[in-house]
């Protein structure tokens, strides 16, 4: 595939050629659903669902989707919605003072070795790690339910509430997806070497996939939807309007709340990548580029 011309770089980033937003699932197996794919070009071009290469999308589709993408000559910003890291505490408790995010994700990857399709939730189920994990029932006596910067100053910013990645129940919950997602990133860290970055644990200015933390609920919004799941074509249209974009011209007749999310993310994801504040939030501290990680977009 032929890759689009480059628009002029803005500030220090190098320009993108395409914007990937991807909602996430860690649910255990290989039959479940929650993952949806969208993208779109730079300017003004209506996003697009990326179709699944069987019935529905699974996280090793996704990763050989994204490792061939990045032998493309494209230079992609993907944004995946899943916590890319632990709150320090925990994982200091864990790996020891000055660890490193690739520390934690090799560990998590070593733990979780032969659990199907980069399953992570074998990690907390891991008995080391149990204590740190609220994985079912009623909330543990001594959990603590840590959080890490970014997702206070989501919070604060007015942008959504994000869970805590410790939690692994309840319909909200992120744990299960955040852990199955870093063993994702360690692998497209395998595969795709220096073509590959995560912002802001490396270094983007040269890499053809560059992958963020998303918030979904950050661009929802901004684009005055609220709190409420996207569930018609009239609301989407209405969010992708908002974030400077002309309205879904897709085929489908029913989308899931996945589906939207994903499309409404690609767009909020275009809108933002070329204002310089966003790559250098007030909060994004040594900590954060080192180990905790920042959701794109949170001031």
């Amino acid at each position: 595939m032929e890759a689009a011309p480059r628009r002029q770089a803005h500030s220090m980033i190098e320009p993108f050629d395409g914007f990937v937003a991807v909602d996430w699932s860690g649910a255990r197996g290989g039959n479940y659903d929650g993952i949806a794919v969208a993208r779109c070009r730079p300017g003004g071009g209506t996003p697009v669902l990326v179709d699944p290469p069987g019935r529905k999308w699974r996280r090793s589709d996704f990763v050989d989707w994204l490792s061939s993408e990045g032998k493309s000559g494209e230079r992609l910003l993907v944004g995946i919605d899943c916590a890319f890291a632990l709150p320090d505490e925990t994982a200091r408790t864990i790996l020891g003072e000055g660890y490193t995010v690739f520390d934690l994700w090799g560990h998590i990857d070593r733990i979780c070795d032969g659990a199907e399709d980069y399953y992570g939730g074998a990690f907390a189920e891991h008995e080391p790690h149990r204590r740190h994990f609220w994985m079912s029932g009623a909330r543990p006596m001594g959990f603590a339910e840590l959080h890490r910067a970014t997702e206070w100053a989501c919070r604060q910013g007015g942008h959504g509430a994000p869970e805590s990645p410790l939690k692994l129940v309840g319909a909200r919950q992120v744990g299960k997806g955040g852990l199955a997602g870093m063993r994702v990133l360690a692998e497209l860290g395998r595969r795709l070497g220096d073509a590959f970055s995560v912002w802001p644990f490396g270094e983007v200015q040269s890499a053809n996939i560059v992958c963020v933390e998303l918030f979904p609920r950050m661009f929802l919004r901004a684009a005055g939807h609220g709190n409420g799941k996207v569930r018609t074509r009239a609301e989407l249209d209405r969010c992708l309007t908002a974030l400077d974009s002309p309205p879904y011209d897709g085929r489908a007749a029913t989308l899931s709340d996945h589906q939207t999310d994903a499309l409404v993310a690609s767009a909020g994801l275009r809108r933002i990548a070329d204002d310089p504040d966003i790559w250098a939030p007030a909060g994004l501290d040594q900590l954060a580029r080192r180990a905790e990680g920042w959701i794109l977009g949170v001031r």
